[in-house]
C-alpha cells in the first residue's frame, strides 16, 4: 500500500499540474476570444487605467475607439499600441476620438459618429472621471455641477446614446468603471462620492431594465487607483485608527491590475466587482450593519484633520 502511494503520489501531482495548465491556457483563449473583433469604446483612455485598459483589449484583438480630452495624448498612445503590437496575431487599428464628458452637448455626435464608423458598438467601458477635494461648503456649485457632468451626465448620456443599439441587436455590455464612494462616503469629496452614488444607482437600475435583452451591465469599483509610481510608504501606523484606516483606503490598486479585472469582468459577463484589500471592504461592511459606529469613526478622522496641534 505504501509504495503504491509512493508511486500514485507524482502522478496526482502531474495530473494537477497539467489540468492546471489546461485551464490557463482555455481562459487564455477565452479571454481573447470575448473580445476579439469586438468594438470597444474606452471613455478617458489617457488616463492611467484608460491606457492599461487599451492595451489589454488591443491585444486582444478588439476594434478600439479611444476617447479623451487631448488629442496629441492619444496619438501617443496610438502610437504605443501600434508599435507593441505582435505582428503574428491580429490587431486592428485604433479609432481616436476627441471627447470629454463633462461638456454634454457633444456626446450625441460623438456617439453618432463611433456607430456611423463601425454599424455597433460591443463594449462600452465608460472609464472617465473628474475628482474634487475640498470642504462642502467652500467647493461651488458650479464645480459641483462639473463634477455631476463629468462623472454622472456624460456617462449615462452615452449610455444612453449607445443603448438603443445594444437593445436592437439583443447583445452588448456596459461597463462602468466606478469607485468606493459609490458605496460609502468620505469626508471632503461631497461633490465625487455624490456623484459616484449617482452613476452606481443609474446602472444598478439600467441592470435589471436591459437583461430581457441580453445586454450585460456591469460595474468594477476599485478603491483609488494609485499612480504607476507611487507605493505605500510604512508610514507611522500606530498614530491613530483614523489614519491606518483612511491611508489603507487612500493607497488602491494598480491601474494594470485593475485594466486586468475589467477585462476578466467582460469574460465573464460578472454584474458587480468590488476591488479592495481588507480595510476597506470592512469599512463597507461596516456602514451597511454598523452606521453609528461608522460615522463616529469618521466624525474622530475629520476632527482630528481639522485641528491644529500646539506643537509642530
Amino acid at each position: 500500500m505504501g509504495v503504491t502511494a509512493v508511486f500514485m503520489l507524482p502522478l496526482l501531482l502531474l495530473g494537477i499540474s497539467g489540468l492546471l495548465f489546461i485551464y490557463q491556457e482555455v481562459s487564455r483563449l477565452w479571454s481573447k476570444s470575448a473580445v476579439q473583433n469586438k468594438v470597444v469604446v474606452i471613455t478617458d483612455a489617457i488616463s492611467g487605467l484608460g491606457k492599461e485598459c487599451a492595451r489589454v483589449f488591443h491585444t486582444g484583438g478588439a476594434r478600439l475607439v479611444l476617447c479623451g480630452k487631448n488629442w496629441e495624448r492619444l496619438e501617443i498612445l496610438y502610437d504605443a499600441l501600434i508599435s507593441v503590437a505582435d505582428p503574428s496575431k491580429q490587431t486592428f487599428t485604433p479609432k481616436l476620438v476627441l471627447l470629454d464628458l463633462s461638456d454634454i452637448s457633444c456626446v450625441q455626435d460623438v456617439a453618432k459618429e463611433v456607430l456611423d464608423c463601425y454599424g455597433c458598438v460591443d463594449i462600452l467601458i465608460n472609464n472617465a472621471s473628474m475628482k474634487i477635494k475640498g470642504p462642502a461648503h467652500k467647493i461651488s456649485l458650479e464645480l459641483d455641477k462639473k463634477i455631476m457632468d463629468a462623472n454622472y451626465f456624460g456617462p449615462i448620456t452615452l449610455t444612453k446614446a449607445l443603448l438603443p443599439d445594444m437593445i436592437s441587436r439583443r447583445t452588448g455590455q456596459i461597463v462602468l468603471v466606478n469607485n468606493i464612494q459609490g458605496k460609502l462616503g468620505i469626508p471632503f469629496r461631497t461633490a465625487y462620492a455624490a456623484s459616484k452614488h449617482a452613476a452606481l444607482g443609474f446602472f444598478d437600475c439600467l441592470r435589471a431594465e436591459v437583461e430581457e435583452y441580453d445586454v450585460v451591465v456591469s460595474t468594477v469599483s476599485p478603491t483609488f487607483i494609485r499612480s504607476y509610481r507611487v507605493d505605500p510608504g510604512q508610514g507611522n501606523w500606530d498614530a491613530s485608527i483614523w489614519k491606518f484606516f483612511f491611508r489603507k483606503l487612500t493607497y488602491g490598486v494598480h491601474p494594470v491590475d485593475v485594466a486586468e479585472e475589467v477585462m476578466r469582468t467582460v469574460r465573464r459577463k460578472k454584474q458587480e466587482v468590488f476591488i479592495a484589500n481588507p480595510i476597506p471592504k470592512a469599512a463597507v461592511y461596516l456602514r451597511t450593519f454598523f452606521p453609528e459606529l461608522f460615522f463616529a469613526v469618521v466624525a474622530c478622522g475629520v476632527k482630528e484633520k481639522l485641528s491644529v496641534p500646539e506643537e509642530s
